[in-house]
Protein backbone atom coordinates (compact mmCIF):
# COMPACT_ATOMS: atom_id res chain seq x y z
CA UNK A 1 0.00 0.00 0.00
CA UNK A 2 1.03 3.69 -0.87
CA UNK A 3 1.12 5.56 2.18
CA UNK A 4 1.39 8.94 -0.19
CA UNK A 5 -1.87 7.76 -2.81
CA UNK A 6 -3.79 7.29 1.22
CA UNK A 7 -2.92 10.87 1.34
CA UNK A 8 -4.12 12.16 -1.74
CA UNK A 9 -7.58 9.55 -1.55
CA UNK A 10 -8.28 10.90 2.21
CA UNK A 11 -7.84 14.26 0.65
CA UNK A 12 -10.06 14.15 -1.74
CA UNK A 13 -13.10 11.73 0.05
CA UNK A 14 -13.33 13.22 2.85
CA UNK A 15 -16.50 14.78 1.96
CA UNK A 16 -18.34 18.43 0.69
CA UNK A 17 -17.39 20.30 3.81
CA UNK A 18 -13.76 18.98 4.78
CA UNK A 19 -12.57 17.50 1.22
CA UNK A 20 -9.96 19.48 -0.96
CA UNK A 21 -8.72 19.48 -4.13
CA UNK A 22 -5.62 18.25 -5.64
CA UNK A 23 -3.38 20.17 -6.57
CA UNK A 24 -1.97 19.65 -10.32
CA UNK A 25 1.28 18.36 -9.46
CA UNK A 26 -0.22 15.66 -6.50
CA UNK A 27 -2.94 14.90 -9.26
CA UNK A 28 -0.10 13.87 -11.70
CA UNK A 29 1.79 12.15 -8.71
CA UNK A 30 -1.35 10.07 -8.14
CA UNK A 31 -1.91 9.22 -11.98
CA UNK A 32 1.59 8.18 -12.17
CA UNK A 33 1.05 5.57 -9.37
CA UNK A 34 -2.16 4.12 -10.17
CA UNK A 35 -0.27 3.69 -14.12
CA UNK A 36 2.67 2.30 -12.37
CA UNK A 37 0.85 0.24 -10.17
CA UNK A 38 2.07 1.67 -7.05
CA UNK A 39 -0.83 2.27 -5.49
CA UNK A 40 -3.42 -0.87 -4.45
CA UNK A 41 -5.96 -1.74 -6.46
CA UNK A 42 -8.24 -0.85 -3.53
CA UNK A 43 -7.04 2.47 -3.39
CA UNK A 44 -7.15 2.64 -7.28
CA UNK A 45 -10.57 1.75 -7.15
CA UNK A 46 -11.62 4.24 -4.33
CA UNK A 47 -9.81 7.58 -6.11
CA UNK A 48 -11.79 6.84 -9.64
CA UNK A 49 -14.84 6.75 -7.67
CA UNK A 50 -14.29 9.32 -4.97
CA UNK A 51 -13.25 11.17 -8.07
CA UNK A 52 -16.01 10.92 -10.25
CA UNK A 53 -18.52 11.76 -7.23
CA UNK A 54 -16.35 14.80 -6.61
CA UNK A 55 -15.83 15.68 -10.26
CA UNK A 56 -12.15 16.57 -11.30
CA UNK A 57 -11.28 20.13 -11.53
CA UNK A 58 -9.27 21.76 -14.60
CA UNK A 59 -5.38 21.55 -12.21
CA UNK A 60 -6.48 17.78 -11.30
CA UNK A 61 -7.26 17.01 -15.30
CA UNK A 62 -4.11 19.01 -16.24
CA UNK A 63 -2.10 16.94 -13.56
CA UNK A 64 -3.19 13.82 -14.71
CA UNK A 65 -2.49 14.57 -18.61
CA UNK A 66 1.03 15.47 -17.08
CA UNK A 67 1.28 11.90 -16.01
CA UNK A 68 0.03 10.83 -20.00
CA UNK A 69 2.56 13.08 -21.01
CA UNK A 70 5.55 11.38 -18.74
CA UNK A 71 4.50 7.85 -19.32
CA UNK A 72 2.12 7.59 -22.35
CA UNK A 73 3.49 7.51 -26.22
CA UNK A 74 4.21 10.58 -28.46
CA UNK A 75 4.36 10.75 -31.76
CA UNK A 76 6.68 13.12 -33.72
CA UNK A 77 4.61 15.50 -34.99
CA UNK A 78 6.67 19.11 -35.44
CA UNK A 79 8.45 18.56 -38.78
CA UNK A 80 5.84 16.50 -40.66
CA UNK A 81 5.51 17.38 -44.80
CA UNK A 82 2.23 18.55 -44.62
CA UNK A 83 0.97 21.90 -45.29
CA UNK A 84 -1.70 21.77 -42.03
CA UNK A 85 -1.19 21.20 -38.28
CA UNK A 86 -2.12 17.85 -37.44
CA UNK A 87 -5.59 17.18 -35.82
CA UNK A 88 -6.51 15.08 -32.99
CA UNK A 89 -10.07 13.70 -33.12
CA UNK A 90 -11.10 12.73 -29.21
CA UNK A 91 -13.68 10.46 -29.00
CA UNK A 92 -15.03 8.39 -26.07
CA UNK A 93 -13.69 5.30 -25.66
CA UNK A 94 -16.56 3.12 -24.93
CA UNK A 95 -17.82 3.90 -28.22
CA UNK A 96 -21.12 4.63 -29.94
CA UNK A 97 -24.38 2.12 -29.03
CA UNK A 98 -27.21 4.51 -30.74
CA UNK A 99 -26.23 6.40 -33.29
CA UNK A 100 -24.11 5.78 -36.67
CA UNK A 101 -20.49 7.14 -36.23
CA UNK A 102 -18.24 8.71 -39.15
CA UNK A 103 -15.46 9.77 -37.75
CA UNK A 104 -12.97 7.79 -39.58
CA UNK A 105 -14.66 9.11 -42.83
CA UNK A 106 -13.91 12.23 -41.66
CA UNK A 107 -10.66 11.21 -40.76
CA UNK A 108 -9.93 9.66 -44.38
CA UNK A 109 -11.29 13.22 -46.09
CA UNK A 110 -9.24 15.07 -43.61
CA UNK A 111 -5.88 13.11 -44.56
CA UNK A 112 -7.00 13.31 -48.30
CA UNK A 113 -7.00 16.87 -48.35
CA UNK A 114 -3.51 16.82 -46.36
CA UNK A 115 -4.36 17.20 -43.31
CA UNK A 116 -2.72 15.13 -40.87
CA UNK A 117 -5.22 13.19 -38.19
CA UNK A 118 -4.25 11.24 -35.04
CA UNK A 119 -7.10 8.99 -33.18
CA UNK A 120 -6.70 7.04 -30.15
CA UNK A 121 -8.66 4.52 -28.01
CA UNK A 122 -9.23 0.96 -27.56
CA UNK A 123 -11.33 -2.22 -27.85
CA UNK A 124 -15.27 -2.26 -26.36
CA UNK A 125 -14.85 -0.64 -23.41
CA UNK A 126 -16.76 -0.46 -19.97
CA UNK A 127 -19.38 0.90 -18.97
CA UNK A 128 -21.23 1.63 -22.26
CA UNK A 129 -19.54 -1.06 -24.56
CA UNK A 130 -20.36 0.55 -27.74
CA UNK A 131 -18.72 0.26 -30.85
CA UNK A 132 -14.95 1.32 -31.17
CA UNK A 133 -13.22 2.92 -34.02
CA UNK A 134 -10.62 -0.03 -33.57
CA UNK A 135 -13.41 -2.14 -35.05
CA UNK A 136 -14.83 0.17 -37.64
CA UNK A 137 -11.31 0.22 -39.28
CA UNK A 138 -10.98 -3.28 -38.93
CA UNK A 139 -14.42 -3.74 -40.57
CA UNK A 140 -12.61 -1.75 -43.63
CA UNK A 141 -9.63 -3.34 -43.78
CA UNK A 142 -6.95 -1.25 -41.80
CA UNK A 143 -5.87 -3.08 -38.41
CA UNK A 144 -4.32 -0.30 -36.41
CA UNK A 145 -4.15 -2.88 -33.48
CA UNK A 146 -0.97 -5.00 -35.12
CA UNK A 147 1.32 -1.61 -35.39
CA UNK A 148 4.17 -0.90 -33.14
CA UNK A 149 4.41 3.03 -32.35
CA UNK A 150 7.36 3.20 -34.74
CA UNK A 151 5.17 1.86 -37.18
CA UNK A 152 2.12 4.38 -36.32
CA UNK A 153 4.92 7.23 -36.64
CA UNK A 154 5.70 5.97 -40.00
CA UNK A 155 2.13 5.69 -41.36
CA UNK A 156 0.97 9.08 -40.10
CA UNK A 157 4.37 10.10 -42.31
CA UNK A 158 3.59 8.41 -45.15
CA UNK A 159 0.18 8.78 -45.19
CA UNK A 160 -1.56 11.38 -43.20
CA UNK A 161 -3.39 9.28 -40.54
CA UNK A 162 -2.63 6.76 -37.62
CA UNK A 163 -3.95 5.82 -34.80
CA UNK A 164 -2.57 5.12 -30.79
CA UNK A 165 -4.11 1.83 -29.71
CA UNK A 166 -4.11 1.96 -25.76
CA UNK A 167 -3.80 -2.22 -25.23
CA UNK A 168 -0.68 -2.28 -27.48
CA UNK A 169 1.24 1.25 -27.39
CA UNK A 170 -0.03 2.19 -23.53
CA UNK A 171 -0.50 -0.82 -21.93
CA UNK A 172 -0.21 1.16 -18.35
CA UNK A 173 -3.25 3.32 -19.03
CA UNK A 174 -4.92 -0.19 -20.53
CA UNK A 175 -4.47 -1.81 -17.84
CA UNK A 176 -7.09 0.23 -15.80
CA UNK A 177 -10.13 -0.16 -17.90
CA UNK A 178 -11.33 -3.39 -16.14
CA UNK A 179 -11.91 -0.47 -13.11
CA UNK A 180 -14.53 0.97 -15.34
CA UNK A 181 -16.50 -2.33 -14.72
CA UNK A 182 -15.57 -2.82 -11.69
CA UNK A 183 -16.86 0.42 -9.88
CA UNK A 184 -19.76 0.50 -12.57
CA UNK A 185 -19.52 4.31 -13.66
CA UNK A 186 -17.16 6.32 -16.00
CA UNK A 187 -14.31 7.18 -13.99
CA UNK A 188 -12.51 10.86 -14.52
CA UNK A 189 -10.25 9.28 -17.13
CA UNK A 190 -12.77 8.92 -19.29
CA UNK A 191 -12.91 12.78 -19.46
CA UNK A 192 -8.93 12.75 -19.80
CA UNK A 193 -9.31 10.88 -22.47
CA UNK A 194 -11.07 13.22 -24.43
CA UNK A 195 -8.64 15.75 -25.26
CA UNK A 196 -5.47 13.50 -24.66
CA UNK A 197 -3.01 14.44 -27.28
CA UNK A 198 -0.16 11.64 -28.22
CA UNK A 199 1.77 14.13 -29.50
CA UNK A 200 4.64 15.89 -28.52
CA UNK A 201 4.17 18.98 -29.74
CA UNK A 202 1.74 21.80 -28.84
CA UNK A 203 1.75 23.02 -31.97
CA UNK A 204 -1.93 20.97 -33.10
CA UNK A 205 -5.35 21.24 -33.07
CA UNK A 206 -7.29 18.87 -31.03
CA UNK A 207 -10.88 18.17 -30.89
CA UNK A 208 -13.14 17.17 -28.05
CA UNK A 209 -16.23 15.95 -27.94
CA UNK A 210 -18.84 16.41 -24.87
CA UNK A 211 -22.15 15.73 -23.77
CA UNK A 212 -22.94 18.24 -20.93
CA UNK A 213 -22.24 21.57 -21.11
CA UNK A 214 -20.03 22.22 -18.06
CA UNK A 215 -17.52 19.84 -19.23
CA UNK A 216 -17.16 22.15 -21.83
CA UNK A 217 -15.73 24.77 -19.72
CA UNK A 218 -13.55 22.19 -17.91
CA UNK A 219 -11.77 21.71 -21.25
CA UNK A 220 -11.27 25.22 -21.56
CA UNK A 221 -9.38 26.41 -18.38
CA UNK A 222 -7.39 22.35 -18.71
CA UNK A 223 -6.18 23.51 -22.21
CA UNK A 224 -5.33 26.92 -21.02
CA UNK A 225 -3.17 25.92 -17.94
CA UNK A 226 -1.41 23.08 -20.49
CA UNK A 227 -0.65 25.77 -22.97
CA UNK A 228 -2.98 24.79 -25.75
CA UNK A 229 -4.62 27.31 -27.91
CA UNK A 230 -5.79 25.47 -31.20
CA UNK A 231 -8.65 23.19 -29.62
CA UNK A 232 -12.34 22.26 -30.98
CA UNK A 233 -15.35 21.37 -28.91
CA UNK A 234 -18.26 19.98 -29.67
CA UNK A 235 -21.54 18.52 -28.41
CA UNK A 236 -21.86 15.84 -31.11
CA UNK A 237 -23.27 12.62 -31.16
CA UNK A 238 -23.14 10.96 -28.08
CA UNK A 239 -20.49 12.76 -26.84
CA UNK A 240 -17.85 11.99 -29.63
CA UNK A 241 -16.57 14.71 -32.31
CA UNK A 242 -19.65 13.64 -35.02
CA UNK A 243 -22.13 16.55 -35.75
CA UNK A 244 -25.73 15.76 -35.20
CA UNK A 245 -28.31 16.53 -38.32
CA UNK A 246 -31.11 16.37 -35.28
CA UNK A 247 -30.66 19.66 -33.73
CA UNK A 248 -28.31 22.21 -33.65
CA UNK A 249 -24.28 21.46 -33.12
CA UNK A 250 -23.07 23.60 -30.12
CA UNK A 251 -19.66 24.61 -31.18
CA UNK A 252 -16.29 26.06 -29.36
CA UNK A 253 -13.47 27.14 -31.57
CA UNK A 254 -10.35 28.35 -29.45
CA UNK A 255 -7.71 29.95 -32.41
CA UNK A 256 -4.34 31.28 -31.57
CA UNK A 257 -3.15 34.67 -32.63
CA UNK A 258 -6.65 35.84 -32.43
CA UNK A 259 -8.05 38.39 -29.98
CA UNK A 260 -10.92 37.20 -28.77
CA UNK A 261 -9.30 33.70 -29.27
CA UNK A 262 -12.75 31.90 -27.88
CA UNK A 263 -15.83 31.78 -30.10
CA UNK A 264 -19.12 30.21 -29.45
CA UNK A 265 -20.37 28.93 -32.99
CA UNK A 266 -24.10 27.16 -33.88
CA UNK A 267 -23.83 25.29 -37.06
CA UNK A 268 -27.82 24.59 -38.33
CA UNK A 269 -28.04 21.51 -40.99
CA UNK A 270 -31.04 23.26 -41.89
CA UNK A 271 -28.89 26.18 -43.26
CA UNK A 272 -27.16 23.52 -45.85
CA UNK A 273 -30.43 21.55 -46.46
CA UNK A 274 -28.96 18.71 -44.17
CA UNK A 275 -31.33 18.75 -41.44
CA UNK A 276 -32.82 15.29 -40.70
CA UNK A 277 -33.09 12.21 -38.20
CA UNK A 278 -29.71 11.14 -37.13
CA UNK A 279 -28.91 7.72 -38.06
CA UNK A 280 -29.41 4.74 -36.55
CA UNK A 281 -26.75 2.50 -35.61
CA UNK A 282 -28.56 -0.96 -36.14
CA UNK A 283 -24.98 -3.28 -36.40
CA UNK A 284 -21.11 -3.03 -37.17
CA UNK A 285 -21.67 -5.01 -39.98
CA UNK A 286 -24.04 -2.97 -41.41
CA UNK A 287 -22.22 0.23 -40.45
CA UNK A 288 -19.72 -1.23 -42.25
CA UNK A 289 -21.62 -1.64 -45.64
CA UNK A 290 -23.01 1.42 -45.32
CA UNK A 291 -19.69 3.32 -45.14
CA UNK A 292 -18.04 1.19 -47.85
CA UNK A 293 -20.94 2.72 -49.87
CA UNK A 294 -19.84 6.33 -48.95
CA UNK A 295 -16.71 5.75 -50.03
CA UNK A 296 -18.22 5.59 -53.68
CA UNK A 297 -20.65 8.41 -52.59
CA UNK A 298 -23.72 6.31 -52.45
CA UNK A 299 -25.45 4.46 -49.12
CA UNK A 300 -28.09 7.63 -47.90
CA UNK A 301 -28.37 8.84 -45.37
CA UNK A 302 -24.74 8.03 -44.24
CA UNK A 303 -23.34 9.69 -46.96
CA UNK A 304 -25.55 13.20 -46.23
CA UNK A 305 -24.27 12.94 -42.85
CA UNK A 306 -20.59 12.15 -43.69
CA UNK A 307 -20.50 15.09 -46.23
CA UNK A 308 -21.63 17.32 -43.38
CA UNK A 309 -19.42 16.68 -41.30
CA UNK A 310 -16.34 16.69 -43.83
CA UNK A 311 -17.32 19.97 -44.88
CA UNK A 312 -17.43 21.27 -41.44
CA UNK A 313 -14.04 19.63 -40.01
CA UNK A 314 -12.32 20.76 -44.19
CA UNK A 315 -13.32 24.38 -43.07
CA UNK A 316 -12.71 24.09 -39.59
CA UNK A 317 -8.95 22.60 -40.18
CA UNK A 318 -8.42 25.48 -42.72
CA UNK A 319 -8.79 23.57 -46.16
CA UNK A 320 -11.42 25.40 -47.18
CA UNK A 321 -12.55 29.32 -47.28
CA UNK A 322 -16.07 28.68 -45.52
CA UNK A 323 -18.81 25.78 -44.36
CA UNK A 324 -20.39 25.92 -47.92
CA UNK A 325 -17.11 25.14 -50.12
CA UNK A 326 -16.20 22.59 -47.27
CA UNK A 327 -19.14 20.78 -48.25
CA UNK A 328 -18.68 20.95 -52.18
CA UNK A 329 -15.03 19.66 -51.50
CA UNK A 330 -15.86 16.85 -49.40
CA UNK A 331 -18.71 15.76 -51.71
CA UNK A 332 -16.25 16.02 -54.64
CA UNK A 333 -13.35 13.89 -52.79
CA UNK A 334 -15.65 11.24 -52.00
CA UNK A 335 -17.75 11.14 -56.15
CA UNK A 336 -13.94 11.46 -57.51
CA UNK A 337 -13.04 7.86 -55.19
CA UNK A 338 -9.86 10.14 -53.82
CA UNK A 339 -11.58 9.15 -50.10
CA UNK A 340 -11.78 5.43 -51.30
CA UNK A 341 -7.97 5.46 -52.70
CA UNK A 342 -6.74 7.34 -49.24
CA UNK A 343 -8.22 4.09 -47.74
CA UNK A 344 -6.43 2.12 -49.70
CA UNK A 345 -3.21 3.68 -49.64
CA UNK A 346 -3.84 2.93 -45.42
CA UNK A 347 -4.61 -0.64 -46.21
CA UNK A 348 -1.49 -1.03 -47.96
CA UNK A 349 0.81 0.07 -45.27
CA UNK A 350 3.18 -2.63 -43.91
CA UNK A 351 1.99 -3.81 -41.37
CA UNK A 352 4.60 -5.95 -39.56
CA UNK A 353 5.81 -4.73 -36.98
Amino acid sequence: MSNIFREYLKKIGSGVHTGEDLSREEAADATRMMLLEEATPAQIGAFLMVHRIKRPTAPELAGMLDAYDQLGPKLQTDNLAFDYPVTVLGTPYDGRSRTAPVTTITALLLATAGVPVVMHGGDRMPTKYGLPLITIWQGLGVDFSVLSLTKSQQLLEKTGLTFIYLPHHFSQANQLVPYRNQIGKRPPLSTLELIWSPCLSKNIHVVSGFVHPPTENLFRDTFELRGFSHFTTIKGLEGSCDLPQSRTAIIGLNQPNINPSWERFFLHPSDYDLAGKDVTLDSAAQLIKQMQGVLIAQSEPLLSLAIYNGGFYLWRCGVCADMKTGLTQAEALLTSGKVANKLREISAFNYEL
